[in-house]
C-alpha cells in the first residue's frame, strides 16, 4: 500500500483512478462518487488537464436543469507500458497504452540453448524491438511488467524457479530490467497475470472470487479472493501443477512424484499419445501432425479428441479426471463463484469443459458448487501481455492512504520496541 503525507496528493490519485476506470465522466459525477468538495476537485482537474493527463472529450446529455457537462477522459497516450511474457515455447513482448491497448507486439520462439544469459538477452532484445516498432523511447515508459512462467517472489522481484526451464533459477529480474531500461519493473507469475487480465477484461470481468487455471507444460492456479490475488508468505501460492495426486506416480520436474503436472500436463499427454501410436494404435493426432510422430503436441491431442479420436479421447478423459479432482480441492478451500480455464484447453471443445465441471461437482461440496460457474478464458494469447501491463497500471493508479502513525507501519513498532529495550533504563520522573 502506498502512503502520502498530504490529502491533496491522495485526492489527486483518487480522481485520476476514477476517471481511468469510469471515464468519460463529468466533474459532477466525480463529486457524486468521491464526495470530495468542489474546492478540492476543480484545481486538481485543472492541473491534470494542464499536464495533459486528462482530456476533455465532449459533453454529456443535458440534465434536467442547467447546461451540458464537459466529460473528462484519461489521456491514454501520455505514457506507455512495456509488457513481457515468456514460456518454454515463445517469448512475447509488447508496448501498450494506459487502457491497456496493445500498440505493437513481438513474438519469437524461446531461445533455450543459451541458458539463463541467452534467455535474458532475448527478453531484452525483443523488448527493444517492440519499443522501436511502436516508436516509444524509454523516457515515455511509465513502467515494465514481466509475466514469468515459474515461481516468483513478487515482493523482491525474483524468479525463483521454473520447473519447465531447468536453467532458470533465482533470477533477480526486477533488478536486471531496471538496470537495463531505467524504469520501475513489476515481476509477476504468468498465471496471476493471466488471471488478472481475465478478471478485469475477459471472462471473469467483475468477479471478486475466481480461480483461473493456466494449462501448458506447467499448470498454475491464479486465485482471487474478495477481489484480491492470493500470494502467500513467499509469493508462490497457486503452484497447482505440483499438487500431489498419486503417491507412487511418475517423476515430476520439481523433484517430487505423482504431481498433477507430471500426470496430465501438456508434455505428459503428448508422451502418452506417442506411446500409443508406437505400440500400434491409430490416432487422428498423427494426421494432424502430417504423419510425423515427433510433431505431435499436447495441443494436437486436444484437437484430435474434439473430433472424437478414440485414443485422444481416452487421454483427455484422464486429463479431465485429474484436473477436476484437483480443482475440487481448490473449490472446497476457496469457494469461488467462477472457474476460468486457459483458453488453450478450449481446443478440447465444450465436451472437455463439461467433463471437468462434472468431475468437480462430483467431488466437491454441494454448497461450494451450488452457484459455481465454469468457462474458458476469452483473451487468448494476449492474456499474459495484458496481465503484465495491468499489474503496472494497477500500481500506478493504486489509491494511497494518508501516512499512518508509526506503530501501524510494518516492522516499525517492533524496531522501536527493540531499540527502547536495549537502551539504558532511566529513572522515572
Amino acid at each position: 500500500m502506498k502512503h502520502v503525507k498530504q490529502k491533496k496528493e491522495r485526492d489527486r490519485v483518487v480522481i485520476e483512478a476514477l476517471v481511468r476506470k469510469y471515464g468519460p465522466i463529468s466533474r459532477a459525477e466525480i463529486r457524486d462518487l468521491t464526495q470530495l468538495r468542489w474546492s478540492s476537485i476543480s484545481p486538481i482537474v485543472r492541473e491534470l488537464l494542464r499536464d495533459k493527463r486528462f482530456l476533455e472529450v465532449g459533453r454529456s446529455g443535458a440534465p434536467q436543469m442547467g447546461r451540458k457537462r464537459t466529460l473528462l477522459q484519461l489521456n491514454e497516450e501520455r505514457g506507455f507500458i512495456l509488457a513481457v511474457t515468456y514460456d518454454p515455447e515463445n517469448v512475447a513482448t509488447a508496448v501498450t497504452n494506459l487502457r491497456p491497448r496493445t500498440k505493437t507486439k513481438i513474438i519469437a520462439p524461446t531461445r533455450l540453448d543459451g541458458g539463463g544469459e541467452g534467455l535474458l538477452e532475448q527478453l531484452f532484445s525483443c523488448a527493444r524491438q517492440a519499443m522501436q516498432q511502436a516508436g516509444v523511447k524509454e523516457e515515455k515508459l511509465l513502467g515494465i511488467g514481466v509475466a514469468d512462467p515459474g515461481m516468483v517472489n513478487t515482493r523482491q522481484g525474483i524468479s525463483l524457479l521454473a520447473s519447465n526451464l531447468g536453467f532458470w533459477k533465482e533470477i533477480p529480474l526486477k533488478q536486471l530490467f531496471e538496470k537495463e531500461f531505467g524504469r520501475p519493473t513489476i515481476i509477476e507469475s504468468s498465471t496471476r497475470a493471466q488471471a488478472l487480465a481475465e478478471r478485469m477484461l475477459g471472462t471473469g470481468r467483475g468477479a471478486r472470487d475466481m480461480i483461473y487455471i493456466e494449462y501448458g507444460k506447467g499448470i498454475g492456479a491464479g486465485i482471487t479472493s474478495d477481489g484480491k490475488p492470493l500470494y502467500g508468505h513467499q509469493g508462490i501460492a497457486g503452484e497447482f501443477g505440483h499438487f500431489p495426486m498419486l503417491e507412487n506416480g511418475p517423476a515430476c520436474a520439481c523433484g517430487s512424484f505423482g504431481c498433477l503436472e507430471a500426470l496430465v500436463g501438456l508434455s505428459a499427454i503428448e508422451a502418452r499419445c506417442r506411446k500409443a501410436i508406437r505400440e500400434g494404435g491409430y490416432s487422428r493426432a498423427l494426421e494432424l501432425a502430417a504423419g510425423d510422430e515427433r510433431k505431435i503436441t499436447g495441443w494436437t491431442v486436444l484437437e484430435a479428441s474434439s473430433v472424437g479420436d478414440k485414443t485422444c479421447v481416452a487421454i483427455v478423459e484422464e486429463l479431465a479426471k485429474y484436473l477436476g479432482l484437483g480443482l475440487s480441492a481448490l473449490v472446497n478451500l476457496f469457494n469461488p463463484a467462477l472457474v476460468v480455464l486457459d483458453h488453450r484447453l478450449g481446443l478440447g471443445g465444450a465436451w472437455l469443459l463439461e467433463q471437468i465441471e462434472r468431475n468437480v461437482r462430483k467431488q466437491a461440496l454441494g454448497h461450494a458448487t451450488a452457484e459455481l460457474k465454469f468457462a474458458y478464458g476469452t483473451l487468448g494469447s494476449d492474456a499474459g501481455i495484458l496481465g503484465a501491463a495491468l499489474n503496472v497500471l494497477e500500481s500506478i493508479f493504486e489509491i494511497p492512504v494518508l501516512k499512518p502513525p508509526r506503530y501501524m507501519v510494518e516492522g516499525a513498532a517492533v524496531e522501536a520496541l527493540e531499540t527502547n529495550r536495549q537502551a539504558p533504563a532511566k529513572d522515572p520522573v
